[in-house]
Formats: structure tokens, sequence, C-alpha cells
């Protein structure tokens, strides 16, 4: 067993590279091989989004806190709120985000293949953001 004391790990800025507006990052955990799981808990302030990406084994997100938007390619935008589970399927491209007015909250789970957890695209334009 193995206990990750609550303030232990550092929460971080998301990169820009990645992501629109301000979004932090907590990691939960990031499992070494064999394993393949990482979780982290994202928190995206109003108007804060992803870019568009996939994920080689897809993804699964749990709404912790607020109420935000998930789009996948081709789609129309969904509205996300605490308690939804949202399940991305593998090379499914997608973005997600809070609500252009309203903070979101979820939990990221994604495996890796071969040590890639996502594949990260383009930024989602104000236009796609918008509807």
């Amino acid at each position: 067993m193995k206990i990750i004391a609550c303030g232990s790990v550092s929460t971080i800025i998301a990169p820009e590279a990645y992501f629109t507006g301000r979004v932090l990052q907590t990691p939960i955990i990031e499992k070494e091989a064999p394993a393949r799981l990482r979780a982290t808990l994202v928190s995206f302030e109003p108007g804060a989004r992803t870019y568009w990406h996939t994920h080689p084994l897809g993804q699964t997100l749990y709404v912790t806190a607020g109420a935000g938007l998930a789009q996948t390619w081709g789609e129309p935008i969904q509205t996300i709120r605490a308690g939804d589970v949202i399940s991305f399927a593998p090379g499914e491209k997608h973005w997600h985000g809070a609500g252009q007015k309203t903070a979101m909250t979820h939990i990221a789970m994604q495996e890796a293949l071969e040590g890639v957890h996502a594949d990260w695209l383009e930024a989602v334009t104000p236009e796609q953001y918008g509807g």
C-alpha cells in the first residue's frame, strides 16, 4: 500500500500549449509500467478549455464541481455537470472545459499506450467554443 498524503503533491498551472485560459492541475496518480493509469484533478476557470486532442486508449472524465462543456469533433457541444461521467473512445478527437460563465472541475483518467497518454492538436477557436 502507498498513501499519498493530502498536500504532498503540488498543483500546477496547466501548459498554455494545450489549454486556453487558466487551468490548474493536481496529479492524483501516475502508475509506473506495466500499469498505465494517469489521473489528474483539473480545474478550469470560466472560459478555460483544453485544445482538441485524442487519447490512444480513450479517456474518462468525472465532473466533481461546477458545469462545463465537452465536444467530439463533428458533434454538437454538450453541457456537463457535477456528477456526470464522460467517456471518450480511443482516438476520439475532443475537447472539454468550463462554461463561458461557470467554473468546472473534473478528474481526468486515461491510460498510456507505449508511454503516450494524449496526442494534442489545435486550439479550440472562439467560434467553435461559442457554439
